[in-house]
């Protein structure tokens, strides 16, 4: 929990709680359903919770932010930035039933009242976002033929164009040529978390901007 007060340290008494909750309440859940490594799962609050939240240091959501989270897992990013910005909504989408359970549980165990949680494909949705998230699930050029049509193009308020926001890692210049070769107009931002958070698990992660 030191570390998300570290780069976070004005959050309100609610938001600290939280956060602090989310330890027991993953580590229960990932003995039931395995969604976070062994290895993994006592790292959580640097390698899935800080790393959800680098999008935060980017963006700050406006209220009424619509914000759909692809293939979240667990929850992430879009559980711990739905703390963070309590009057976004923050719709979750996972194929994997048994995911999207744990991400669910989590969720109503912290009583959040900005998530909405969708078992399937992201193709079956119905309505439009100001932006779309996903952490590590495609390369981006496949996400972008998924969701192109799910990006509200009408309404902005936000101090970032409506588009997407995915948390990426290694070298990605092959699949962001690919994304360039599907539409030429795409602008493309890679920024190294890096330039947010000093540890070194952060040293090969980047956040790709795209719209």
């Amino acid at each position: 929990m030191e570390i998300i007060l570290k780069y976070f340290p004005y959050l309100t008494k609610d938001q600290q709680s939280k956060f602090a909750a989310l330890y027991n309440l993953y580590h229960e859940w990932n003995e039931k359903i395995n969604v976070i490594s062994r290895k993994d799962i006592d790292a959580l609050y640097e390698k899935h919770i800080l790393h959800s939240l680098a999008i935060a240091k980017f963006i700050e959501f406006k209220p009424k932010t619509r914000v759909l989270d692809i293939g979240t897992g667990g929850g992430f990013p879009g559980i711990p930035l739905a703390i963070l910005f309590p009057d976004a909504t923050f719709t979750m989408v996972d194929s994997i039933a048994k995911k999207i359970k744990v991400a669910e549980e989590v969720s109503k165990g912290i009583q959040l009242q900005n998530t909405d949680f969708v078992i399937g494909r992201v193709e079956q949705l119905k309505e439009t976002f100001h932006f779309i998230t996903a952490r590590a699930v495609a390369p981006c050029d496949q996400l972008y033929r998924w969701t192109q049509h799910y990006v509200d193009m009408k309404e902005e308020f936000n101090s970032k164009i409506n588009g997407y926001l995915f948390l990426k890692g290694g070298i990605l210049k092959e699949e962001l040529w690919a994304l360039k070769g599907i539409n030429k107009k795409l602008v493309i931002d890679e920024i190294p978390l890096t330039d947010y958070f000093d540890e070194p698990f952060f040293e090969t992660k980047k956040l790709v901007y795209i719209f």
